[in-house]
């Protein structure tokens, strides 16, 4: 255990508990590109817990997107993430964790609402206390390349 690392509250639900490393309030900064978009600067806060994850622009603080969702952690190291996105996109997500080496790896296994998006991975890894993640996306004209990626200090 690091020496900052915080047990979770003892009212976290057993399947969560393999998970608690990722609960709490993380702000940082990213940059996110894709073919088809100028690459473009963030700032981002993500909540694990029960409010939604909200992006702005880093240099006018304008609202870009919030995303609500459900992770369903399992004990043999599977996991489920429904994320519904303000956007209107909504995503299934399938994936593994690992408590230890502090790991989440997610590939979708629906994209609805999409008609250009065909597939997004994200994966999650708190190290040094900052979690830092990176999400890839394909379209129908691009196939499946980094899209977003940051860094997020718990607050």
């Amino acid at each position: 255990m690091a020496a900052n690392f915080m047990p979770p509250p003892a009212t976290v639900h057993q399947a969560v508990q393999p998970l608690a490393f990722l609960l709490g309030t993380w702000r940082g900064q990213g940059e996110g590109r894709f073919p088809t978009i100028s690459p473009f600067a963030y700032s981002e806060e993500l909540n694990f817990s029960h409010s939604p994850n909200k992006t702005w622009k880093l240099n006018t603080n304008q609202p870009m997107h919030a995303e609500s969702g459900y992770w369903r952690p399992q004990i043999d190291g599977t996991i489920e993430v429904v994320i519904a996105q303000s956007t209107g996109l909504a995503e299934v997500q399938k994936g593994t964790f690992d408590a230890e080496q502090r790991i989440v790896k997610l590939k979708s296994a629906l994209v609805g609402n999409a008609s250009k998006v065909k597939q997004i991975t994200r994966v999650f890894k708190v190290g040094n206390e900052e979690l830092s993640y990176v999400v890839e996306m394909a379209t129908n004209l691009n196939d499946l390349q980094p899209h977003l990626e940051a860094s997020l200090k718990k607050i």
